[in-house]
């Protein structure tokens, strides 16, 4: 692509995007994760296929969050969104 006299190359300005890692997929504990949301959780060792709920996971989340000195916004992030999937996806309304 050239623009004002100078030519780019796309593939080089673009980063490649693994559409796979943010589709959700049901784990052998029967949570929905994506793998970013793994990648996440592995980052600070939380090892998610020890829970069987997304409210315990959520809690030990929390947990790590409150005992932290350091940066977790991430994590937070994460317990956002879990929070959220929990709530529209199994809370009888």
């Amino acid at each position: 692509m050239i623009v004002k006299g100078h030519n780019f190359d796309i593939d080089k300005l673009i980063e490649p995007i693994d559409i796979d890692k943010n589709i959700p997929k049901k784990r052998k504990n029967g949570l929905v994760l994506r793998d970013s949301q793994i990648e996440i959780l592995n980052s600070y060792k939380i090892n998610y296929e020890l829970f069987s709920t997304l409210n315990s996971l959520i809690n030990e989340i929390e947990s790590i969050i409150d005992l932290s000195d350091g940066d977790t916004e991430d994590l937070e992030m994460l317990s956002l969104e879990l929070s959220e999937m929990n709530y529209y996806n199994y809370t009888h309304k």
